[in-house]
């Protein structure tokens, strides 16, 4: 029998960062964006079930940003695993702006 998985939903941590171009935000720390999720290269991911508040900041033609909040869904650490570490967050809230925006840089990295 599979025991029940934790699920840590009234804490909140945050994952706030700027970027100089919408390139270097895809290179550099989002190595996988679709329409419902990010994987975010870190080396300290946080437990699956934890929901954080995303907010990032890219130039476009403007200073975008895309904001809303996520729930880690997959860990890799960096002892289980030869390539990048990091989390798995899908989307639970975001703005029609930054789901915009997302669009913007899907079409843009494709």
């Amino acid at each position: 029998m599979a025991l029940p998985v934790e699920r840590r939903r009234g804490v909140r941590r945050s994952v706030n960062r700027e970027f100089r171009s919408v390139d270097e935000f895809i290179a550099e720390y989002v190595t996988n964006l679709s329409r419902s999720g990010v994987f975010i290269k870190s080396d300290d991911p946080l437990p699956v079930g934890t929901r954080v508040n995303l907010k990032f900041t890219v130039i476009m033609e403007d200073l975008e940003t895309i904001e809303g909040v996520g729930e880690v869904v997959r860990t890799v650490y960096p002892e289980d695993h030869d390539g990048e570490a990091g989390m798995g967050v899908v989307f639970i809230e975001l703005s029609s702006v930054s789901r915009q925006l997302i669009e913007k840089i899907l079409v843009r990295r494709g």
